[in-house]
């Protein structure tokens, strides 16, 4: 621990940054395709000279364009960076002085560069040990997870060993190239899809104006040619009369562009899959209900679930800890945490059957604490004797200290309190509504 200490110290002191010693290079905006996909794919695999620039570079340019594509990026990243998140020591007690930090800016854009670490298949920050809590983004280009190393240039073979870094976190696994490898290709022939589209508009979009002259008419011609071009923009044939035309545009079978609708909306919700595991929470078919979107929620909280076991398990790294550590947070024997969060119609679904089983075995009082998200009062053995006392000096019956008690159904006591929150739950509303 000394060690990294002394490390961290000699960087806030003047270390230079290798974010200051990149060559900075633009994102390429030129024509990609399949082909170009598969080469890109090639060099980042590479056993002995692994490149992932030209993949990334890939990626940038369909994230830019592809609203569909970061759109559901986005949902999955919201989902875990709009909960609440919360640093608790050693027994458990939230840790105030820690929530300057969790509720700024910087700390929620750093979850944010964690999920996009799934998504690119690594992702990387450098601390600036110098300043208040502050760090800047690598370029993804520049790294290289399989040999854990930072190149100052993205076409570098070799680059600077991250162990001796100690400011810089390399997140992501070897080999591990993102989500966004499997959208890739549906990203692209989405945007084919949209070229054809797009042509099939400019051309059966508008009316098509076909004016026939006599080929030997030169005067004829030149008159229709010229009022044409003066009574609007719309498409325009002119043909000699003895020539033979005929337009196959395939418009018997594909009248109104539903073939270049199917191919969109079919890659759409391959990339939905992909990322959400589902399509009914972006995109509704025309057989969903309620009971089908119903199950591909669950199947999405399900991944929202690992997705914040992920975040979790990267904040409270040893390496993150010993960065907030040396910025002068209260980490010792902490860790962070996400608050609970309560769906009032499956805890109400819960009561019904927790207020079942209550009234055959015993059930532990901080298990209604813990499992319905309420307030245990600080004075609680305290209350508990008063209770107690109370029901005595009413006649009512003796608690044996298991969490049931043994009152009568015709006293108060307990069940009375359960019954008050079964009313409640039974006039919450809906989650949703």
């Amino acid at each position: 621990m000394a060690t990294r200490k002394n490390k961290f110290r000699h960087a806030a002191k003047g270390g230079g940054l290798i974010v200051n010693q990149f060559v900075n290079v633009a994102y390429t905006r030129n024509r990609k395709d399949v082909g170009t996909l598969k080469a890109a794919i090639e060099s980042a695999e590479s056993v002995h000279a692994p490149n992932r620039a030209r993949l990334y570079d890939l990626y940038h340019d369909l994230l830019t364009i592809d609203g569909h594509l970061s759109g559901i990026l986005e949902k999955r990243t919201k989902a875990v960076a709009n909960k609440t998140v919360m640093f608790v020591d050693a027994a458990g007690h939230k840790v105030e002085a820690m929530d300057g930090l969790i509720s700024s800016e910087r700390f929620m854009r750093l979850v944010e560069i964690i999920m996009d670490s799934l998504y690119w298949g690594c992702a990387a920050v450098e601390f600036d040990m110098a300043a208040d809590f502050d760090f800047y983004e690598l370029d993804k280009r520049h790294l290289r997870p399989e040999k854990r190393q930072i190149a100052k240039s993205q076409w570098d073979i070799e680059g600077v060993d991250v162990d001796t870094l100690p400011f810089c976190w390399l997140m992501g696994r070897p080999g591990d190239l993102g989500r966004l490898l499997q959208c890739s290709m549906y990203a692209l022939y989405k945007r084919s899809g949209y070229g054809d589209f797009a042509q099939y508009v400019e051309i059966f979009g508008q009316p098509v104006r076909i004016v026939r002259y006599d080929a030997y008419d030169k005067q004829t011609e030149s008159d229709l040619r010229r009022m044409l071009e003066e009574s609007g923009g719309s498409l325009v044939m002119m043909l000699p009369k003895q020539a033979d035309f005929q337009m196959l545009d395939g418009k018997s079978s594909n009248g109104n562009g539903e073939l270049q609708q199917r191919l969109i909306d079919c890659c759409n919700r391959e990339m939905s899959i992909a990322i959400l595991g589902n399509t009914e929470t972006t995109m509704s078919s025309s057989s969903s209900g309620y009971a089908q979107a119903a199950v591909h929620a669950g199947q999405q909280l399900e991944i929202t679930k690992s997705d914040m076991r992920h975040v979790l398990n990267m904040l409270n790294s040893r390496f993150f800890l010993n960065v907030l550590a040396h910025y002068g947070y209260p980490v010792d024997g902490g860790r962070f945490v996400f608050e609970r969060e309560q769906d009032l119609a499956q805890l109400k679904e819960r009561l019904q059957m927790d207020l079942l089983l209550a009234a055959k075995v015993p059930i532990a009082d901080d298990y209604w604490y813990e499992t319905y998200g309420l307030p245990k009062p600080a004075n609680y053995e305290e209350l508990k004797k008063k209770a107690a006392g109370s029901k005595k000096e009413d006649g009512g019956g003796s608690d044996d200290g298991t969490g049931t008690g043994t009152d009568t159904p015709r006293k108060g006591g307990r069940k009375d309190a359960l019954k008050a929150v079964s009313r409640f739950f039974a006039k919450a509303p809906a989650k949703g509504a």
